[in-house]
């Protein structure tokens, strides 16, 4: 069957939905920063293509250090003035702006697939939990500042600075930014330089005419970062990446005594240890490789149990043969009421991220690691002689040696890895091969014993015969080791890392800092 894009939603009419809905912060041939109060043409626009396909779509324009430090410095201004409005005026402000981006909901969602590569379902996904996520701390903000305590708390003495990754545009930088401004933030923030800045321009362009204090602007982070990271006047830093630029930031952060959550990434595992129930176990291998596993919960490591590798290699060969991937606006006919196709996932963020991939898995197999699956894009779903370069099958690799790259750390992609194991204290030893994760879980039909380990996994979130995730609403995250720094954030401490209870400063809040770690129930 010969497949074609979806009728209506072309880069084309896309961007021009852009222009005619955001014309303000959307030009014919670039985008444009909200710094200073407004939308302006400043900065360089870079080269960029879509993952989708490799055409070029226009890229974020690139500012310079004075333009950032100028951004800041209006960004103090306006918190100075944010501060002091009413509660019920800043949730007036943020319920009209979550408002405005549920009418644009398509849209939005439409630039998630462009951008970052996400199927249909899984855009969709990423606004209305951003959206939904919201209007839940819209209900309950009033309790979670203690406006009627005798100790309320209050907004920081700066505004908040996001830095945040690519492949949770909505869910997480929108949600996260919305929810420091109703406690009385203003916000300025750094789109990612790997895709989500149109959405981004666009979310910020809605929020702006909700008269929310925020800056958008777009640079290289070797340039700008520091006016983003150590400006005074600053109250946090808000930090979603990898653990190499995680631990550039909280250097810069180490002398300034200032608020700051930085999520990075971390190896998690998915341990299997007298267990029996493959197909339960199916279902969740089947739901982890959504998005190609680029999120930073997935499980890329499984540690099996060596004699019941039999029945999970069953398990899992069966599952990778029945994903499905591939262009995720292919559908079979012109009909615009043709539903979207359903896909596990879509291309990776880059065609340098699939060749990078690709190389890991060459490596680890040239190190006599076992080549257990490789899949072929000949059973993906593409367009007519479209460029598939940023797509990958899934693979898999057996025994990796301790040398390979991926060893310790997480690929980011739909490359896994599974090691044998034989004892228990083996099971932990690899399951804590990453130094401090997000998530962990333990497959086992023995509770006794998962309750045994789970205190031994360094896990932020353990589950038991099923996943875990970042969550939502009252649910908070954070990470144990190395795979974050500062405050926990989620539920109730997302409020209180963005604001100043009594001990202003110096509170003691839940999470990873130098001097101490504290951990909530989770």
């Amino acid at each position: 069957m010969t497949l074609q894009l979806k009728s209506g939603t072309s880069w084309a009419e896309t961007y021009a939905r852009c222009i005619r809905t955001a014309p303000e912060a959307f030009s014919p041939d670039r985008l444009l920063n909200l710094v200073r109060g407004d939308w302006h043409a400043v900065g360089t626009p870079g080269f960029h293509t879509t993952p989708l396909d490799g055409s070029p779509i226009p890229g974020p324009p690139r500012v310079g250090v004075e333009e950032a430090a100028a951004a800041v410095d209006f960004a103090i201004a306006e918190h100075e003035r944010w501060a002091s409005v009413p509660l019920d005026e800043r949730a007036a402000r943020v319920g009209a702006a979550v408002d405005a981006l549920a009418e644009q909901r398509e849209l939005l969602a439409l630039l998630l697939v462009w951008e970052i590569g996400k199927p249909w379902r899984l855009a969709c996904a990423d606004v209305d939990r951003a959206l939904d996520g919201v209007r839940w701390y819209l209900a309950n903000i009033e309790r979670q500042l203690g406006l009627h305590s005798d100790s309320p708390r209050r907004p920081l003495p700066g505004p908040v600075s996001n830095i945040a990754s690519w492949n949770y545009p909505m869910s997480v930088q929108v949600h996260a930014e919305l929810v420091q401004l109703l406690a009385g933030n203003a916000v300025i923030a750094k789109t990612p330089s790997q895709g989500g800045f149109h959405c981004l321009t666009l979310a910020h362009a809605l929020m702006r005419r909700a008269g929310l204090p925020v800056s958008l602007l777009s640079g290289m982070g070797s340039e700008i970062a520091d006016s983003l990271i150590r400006s005074p006047g600053l109250g946090a830093l808000a930090f979603v990446g990898g653990r190499a630029n995680g631990r550039r930031a909280a250097t810069s952060l180490a002398d300034l005594n200032r608020r700051h959550f930085l999520e990075q990434e971390g190896l998690n595992t998915w341990g299997v240890w007298d267990y029996s129930d493959w197909p339960t176990l199916a279902a969740h291998l089947r739901k982890g490789f959504e998005y190609a596993k680029q999120r930073c919960t997935a499980y890329p490591r499984y540690v099996v149990q060596r004699r019941l590798f039999p029945a999970f290699l069953e398990t899992y060969l069966r599952v990778v043969g029945g994903l499905r991937f591939g262009h995720p606006l292919a559908v079979a006919d012109d009909d615009p009421q043709t539903p979207f196709p359903e896909l596990d996932f879509g291309p990776v963020i880059h065609a340098a991220k699939a060749k990078e991939l690709a190389r890991h898995f060459e490596q680890a197999v040239a190190a006599r690691a076992v080549p257990l699956y490789r899949g072929s894009l000949a059973e993906g779903t593409f367009l007519p002689g479209q460029d598939t370069a940023a797509y990958l099958a899934p693979a898999c690799v057996l025994e990796p040696p301790s040398s390979w790259a991926l060893h310790h750390s997480e690929p980011f992609g739909p490359l896994d890895s599974i090691v044998l194991v034989d004892t228990e204290a083996e099971l932990l030893a690899a399951m804590n091969a990453g130094n401090g994760s997000l998530v962990a879980s333990i497959a086992t039909d023995d509770e006794a014993f998962a309750a045994r380990i789970a205190p031994d996994l360094l896990a932020f979130k353990i589950g038991v015969n099923k996943p875990r995730s970042r969550g939502d609403r009252e649910e908070v995250f954070g990470g144990l080791g190395a795979s974050w720094k500062g405050a926990f954030v989620g539920g109730d401490l997302l409020v209180q890392a963005v604001t100043h209870g009594p001990d202003g400063a110096e509170e003691k809040l839940y999470g990873n800092f130098p001097g101490y770690s504290l951990y909530p129930s989770r």
